[in-house]
């Protein structure tokens, strides 16, 4: 065994028998680096000894995926405090991925959040903790209620600030009018006597630097306790530069007039001040880039009223429970997700769907929480309650996605980890240069450039460049009803070439309707389709709902059925009023000797028009046509050619014959058709696309599109259809309109070029920030305001997000 071998236990699932262990055990133990493994198939459990140099944890879990079989990890969010810049956050984030267990550790200084993968069996939630306090800050789980309360603790930050920065504004403003007043261009500044005393100074000084500015001196002592440095080190070096500075130039003055001192006190008191106003904007914006998170949580309803033992009680929406049967009054919103056990009424769904018309609801159909009961009375039985409910996970999706890491972050963390170092070196080279060269023994003048360049070149900007942008952009997104899945499916979303979609559910409403109704003058059109619904309603094939369904919407009423038979592959036959109908196929036209010669080509023109037509015979003698389509959705046409307009092919991808899928695209817009392909087929297809080099997003709606949504660069799922395919998709679009597709492209170019900004922004400050700050362009004060400019510009520049119209 190598002498730095180390040990890992592994969780295995979907082990059925002992040879499954076995196979396991084997593939562990022909991987390069793996000494030693042994699978224990009744604990469902591996423990692995392998060398660290030759391979890792991540190697080994794909091994076993590889094989087959999963590894169970768990996701876990963890509030962290504490944090004052990008640095703090990538040394987190370093020492979290080197905990034994944890697959990924990703932190995020916007949102003051870690979001963990681990091992369950080889880490405990309370060894995280342990390690993020070992670094010097302060962890917690974050409960699945969290919501408010992170809203409710960013808003005693807010107030907490606020009263820091007051209390430090009022000490610091004596010390500031007294430099002030030693300007030439002020000499006519009226400066009371006693600001101009360096004990007075000191006095005011003083509780600035210890009791405001203690953050940054325990700020500073952790990370360097931690082996790295911070922007609390830069702080607390530039500020106790000027602080005790000034305190040996007082002590010197002793004896002689103490207001002919020059001194320093008001640097450190006006930057600590400064500083803070910077995070106090900071907090604050940050807090409106949340403010997605706030809409949809302001959209549920606080109060239930429901049915218990007999009686009508109102209750908090916490209390529902599954079961339950709420009671739903006329302009009321409904509580939480249900299906309708009584009454009728208008439901406004527009917080959905987008769609602004009320959609009619009667008894059996389902209804989500949040929606509005527009007109009628209604009683609803609760099949979802709390973080189950549609509007608990579209929350949980954007705050998923706005604690999520974009690749583009990358470089910016790389950066931060090795940035105050550098800074602290270049300040004292300068100190150096200015003392020994520039200005030859003139110690506060190289001070002072000292100073300004540890100050000027904190480094919040740049942490803070790509995870505003993330959280504004996907939030943004989720008020148009595009969630995003995660800040990488946002980042790779605006690289899209060719967006494949599906048919059914996608292009098309998914729901056949009756379409056409052609009748024999030997019989009136109301007779024929009393006869047809009468016996079509005996029927459960979809196609006959959908006659019937379109039938009872003409307000033709049905009639009793003395003999039903379903043919199968050919139609039905019945007998209604003592007439016998047939309603089926050409070939159950032929098998009963019924003639259509003059239905033929009206029938060969409906099937091109990607139409179902059933012939129809009454008493043996043909009566006419019956049509029914999935119809393409109002939005299909102009939704596609907007992609086309932004320079995407667009591929149409069904199971239907070619007649029908070409009819389809034909009407919509789309050139290129893959028909008839079975629901694995969809999958392959995407790989040969991906194999000419193009990147491709699947829209779809059903399972059978769950397997391509997964292959694709970008999975977009239609929100109105299944929860497997939303599960497999990157993207979800709750709207089920396709104009939601190009809104996902547009917001990403949108949220991507906005963080190249930041990101320029960040980079450029700090490049052209020190070097003017080491030439001595720059007091230290004006390089503390020009800090806390930096940060606040950058979160300002990420709230543009929040206006983007779509």
């Amino acid at each position: 065994m190598s002498e730095n071998a180390k040990e890992t236990s592994l969780q295995i699932s979907g082990m059925t028998c002992a040879a499954c262990a076995v196979r396991i055990e084997k593939g562990l133990n022909k991987l390069e680096g793996v000494e030693n493994a042994s699978v224990n198939l009744a604990l469902e459990k591996s423990q692995i000894k392998y060398d660290p140099a030759k391979t890792n944890e991540e190697a080994i879990q794909k091994k076993i995926e590889d094989l087959g079989y999963g590894v169970v990890t768990e996701k876990k969010e963890f509030d962290i405090t504490g944090m004052t810049c990008a640095a703090c956050a990538t040394r987190i984030e370093k020492g979290l991925n080197k905990l034994e267990g944890v697959t990924n550790a990703n932190v995020n200084l916007a949102l003051e959040r870690a979001t963990v993968e681990y091992n369950p069996s080889a880490l405990s939630q309370m060894e995280v903790i342990k390690k993020v306090e070992s670094l010097g800050y302060g962890a917690a789980i974050k409960s699945d209620e969290s919501g408010q309360e992170s809203i409710d603790h960013r808003q005693k930050e807010i107030e907490r600030q606020t009263g820091k920065f007051i209390f430090s504004a009022i000490l610091s403003l004596p010390l500031l009018w007294a430099m002030v007043g030693h300007f030439e261009f002020t000499s006519g500044l009226y400066v009371p006597e006693m600001f101009m005393n360096a004990w007075v100074q000191l006095a005011l000084a003083t509780p600035v630097q210890f009791i405001i500015g203690k953050q940054f001196y325990v700020g500073a002592y952790k990370a360097l306790k931690n082996k790295s440095a911070n922007m609390d080190v830069l702080v607390a070096l530039g500020t106790s530069a000027a602080y005790f500075y000034s305190v040996y130039l007082t002590f010197e003055s002793i004896g002689q007039n103490a207001h002919m001192v020059e001194l320093y006190f008001e640097t450190s008191s006006i930057l600590i001040t400064l500083i803070l106003l910077g995070k106090l904007f900071e907090v604050k914006a940050k807090g409106r880039s949340s403010e997605a998170i706030k809409k949809l949580m302001g959209l549920q309803a606080k109060t239930a009223i429901v049915e218990r033992d007999g009686k009508e009680i109102e209750i908090s929406l916490e209390e529902v429970l599954v079961g339950d049967i709420l009671h739903v009054k006329p302009g009321e919103k409904i509580p939480v997700d249900g299906v309708i056990v009584e009454g009728q009424s208008a439901i406004d769904e527009s917080m959905l769907t987008g769609e602004s018309v009320p959609v009619d609801k009667r008894s059996g159909d389902e209804v989500i929480g949040a929606t509005i009961n527009k007109n009628g009375f209604l009683k609803i039985k609760a099949t979802k309650v709390g973080k189950d409910t549609a509007l608990a996970q579209i929350i949980k999706v954007v705050e998923e996605a706005q604690g999520s890491k974009a690749p583009i972050q990358r470089l910016a963390d790389q950066i931060s980890g090795i940035f105050v170092p550098i800074v602290v070196g270049i300040a004292f080279v300068t100190f150096l240069i200015w003392f020994v060269w520039v200005d030859p023994g003139n110690f506060a003048s190289a001070l002072e450039k000292l100073i300004a360049v540890l100050v000027i070149a904190c480094p919040c900007a740049l942490g803070l460049a790509t995870p505003t942008s993330i959280m504004a952009g996907s939030g943004r997104a989720a008020e148009y009803g595009v969630l995003f899945k995660g800040g990488e499916h946002l980042e790779t979303t605006h690289r899209i070439t060719t967006v494949i979609l599906d048919k059914t559910g996608t292009v098309t409403n998914g729901e056949p309707v009756l379409t056409d109704v052609l009748v024999d003058h030997s019989i009136s059109q109301e007779e024929f389709l009393a006869l047809v619904g009468s016996a079509e309603k005996q029927s459960e094939h979809p196609l006959a709902q959908a006659i019937v369904q379109g039938i009872k919407e003409k307000g033709i009423s049905l009639k009793d059925v003395a003999q039903f038979e379903a043919i199968p592959g050919y139609g039905i036959k019945a007998v209604v009023e003592g007439k016998e109908l047939l309603i089926g196929t050409r070939k159950l036209m032929e098998q009963y000797n019924v003639s259509i010669m003059d239905a033929n080509k009206t029938m060969e023109e409906m099937e091109k028009a990607g139409k179902t037509a059933m012939l129809v015979a009454i008493d043996n003698q043909y009566a006419g046509i019956i049509a029914v389509a999935d119809t393409i959705k109002e939005t299909s046409k102009a939704a596609i050619a907007r992609l086309k307009d932004m320079g995407l092919e667009v591929i149409m991808i069904t199971g239907d014959n070619k007649q029908t899928a070409a009819s389809i695209a034909s009407q919509v817009g789309i050139d290129h058709v893959i028909a008839e392909v079975l629901p694995e087929g969809k999958a392959e297809e995407v790989k040969k696309l991906q194999a000419q080099g193009k990147k491709v997003a699947m829209v779809g709606d059903g399972i059978n599109d769950a397997p391509a949504l997964a292959m694709a660069d970008i999975g977009m799922a239609i929100g109105t259809g299944t929860d497997v395919a939303m599960e497999a998709a990157d993207i979800t679009l709750i709207r089920g309109d396709l104009n939601s597709i190009a809104d996902a492209i547009f917001m990403s170019k949108m949220t991507i070029r906005n963080v190249k900004q930041n990101l320029f922004w960040a980079f450029g400050y700090n490049t052209l920030g020190i070097p003017i700050a080491a030439l001595g362009f720059l007091a230290p004060w004006l390089a503390g305001a020009a800090m806390a400019f930096s940060s606040v510009s950058v979160v300002l520049n990420a709230l543009r997000l929040q206006k983007v119209k779509l």
